[in-house]
């Protein structure tokens, strides 16, 4: 598998490095992935169970702010 290319810009210099990234910076780069993958998921779990919830309760959501106010 080709690793992601990396582009590092010095400011200082306006040098700009354009790279493929190192085995430990694919890594973690895959690792961020996946992090950010599950808090999607638990963000669409959330909102599904809120739902389903509000649904019950046969209330809307702007009513479910007033009464936790």
């Amino acid at each position: 598998m080709k690793k992601p290319i990396k582009t590092i810009h010095n400011t200082e210099t306006n040098e700009v490095i354009t790279r493929e990234m190192t085995d430990e910076e694919f890594s973690q780069h895959k690792a961020n992935k996946e992090t950010q993958k599950q808090n999607q998921d638990d963000l669409e779990t959330k909102a599904l169970a809120k739902s389903a919830l509000l649904a019950k309760l046969g209330i809307t959501e702007d009513e479910a702010k007033l009464l936790l106010s």
